[in-house]
């Protein structure tokens, strides 16, 4: 049976190294965006291949802000990967999602300021669909594995990503909360965002470490009670990777894959030969 191209796995607060990840090779990637977080990780994890990056970097370097998205995903790219898989430590914004649940997200508001979020900014103009932002596919797929890891799993959910690296004030996590938001996070909406540009499949497994600092009854947010939870989170998301992979399909039925078939509005002969070459892995079948 065939099996899916290489599937990519980002780790998030915590999760720097995955210890049941059979180690093929480290990949020290260049991109025309600069460097990635760190060297990718080749590997085979449930009999499947994977790429594995810390997002932060190993020991945890880079803070949200700095973090360089697009290198990130681009290098995922050019490596073959065709689904990412996310993993995101995050603030809870409702009584009912524990610390220590586990979100599957399926919607994102943005609350960041200036970070870069497109490959398309130098030459071409590209308008993606992003109504819905992450894999419906792959989503059901990591909820089914979420329930095989018998993980408590919230099936859907909204993300809001703020800049970071501060946690929020009591009057933003109070207005958070009266936007219906869910979880809050520092990370994930550019990689989305650029994911879907790359036609790679996206889906975030969020980790919820606390009640940020809206709950009545508990302390503000510490790092020390983040980190303490977090802990607690990093091996049930290793068990959650896990069980996921095995039930990724080998082929591709979504749209994800063709997701800048109609997307590219810039004149084909009005893109100059070296736009063309820098964005070559993500727009060489359409050019």
């Amino acid at each position: 049976m065939s099996r899916p191209a290489p599937i990519g796995i980002i780790g998030g607060s915590g999760l720097y190294q995955m210890e049941e990840v059979t180690v093929s090779e480290e990949c020290s990637v260049e991109t025309p965006f600069g460097s990635p977080s760190d060297a990718l990780i080749r590997g085979t994890l449930a009999d499947q291949e994977i790429v594995f990056l810390p997002r932060h970097g190993r020991g945890h370097r880079i803070p949200p802000s700095q973090l360089n998205f697009r290198a990130n995903i681009y290098a995922m790219k050019t490596l073959g990967v065709e689904r990412i898989l996310s993993v995101s430590a995050v603030g809870s914004l409702k009584e009912e999602i524990v610390p220590g649940h586990v979100v599957v997200i399926d919607q994102f508001v943005d609350r960041t300021r200036g970070r870069i979020s497109t490959f398309f900014d130098d030459g071409v103009v590209a308008h993606i669909t992003f109504a819905d932002p992450v894999c419906p596919e792959l989503r059901e797929q990591l909820i089914a594995g979420c329930r095989e890891a018998k993980a408590t799993v919230h099936p859907q959910g909204t993300y809001l990503c703020m800049e970071g690296p501060q946690f929020s004030t009591k009057a933003e996590s109070h207005l958070y909360r009266k936007w219906g938001m869910d979880v809050i996070g520092m990370t994930n909406l550019q990689e989305a965002k650029l994911a879907r540009e790359a036609e790679i499949c996206y889906v975030t497994l969020a980790l919820s470490t606390d009640y940020d600092c809206w709950h009545e009854g508990h302390d503000a947010v510490t790092v020390e009670q983040v980190i303490a939870v977090l802990n607690q989170n990093v091996a049930l998301s290793q068990e959650i990777l896990k069980k996921t992979i095995p039930l990724v399909s080998a082929e591709r039925s979504c749209s994800c894959g063709s997701a800048l078939k109609n997307a590219i509005l810039t004149d084909r002969s009005q893109i100059s030969a070296e736009t063309k070459e820098k964005l070559k892995p993500l727009l060489g079948k359409y050019l």
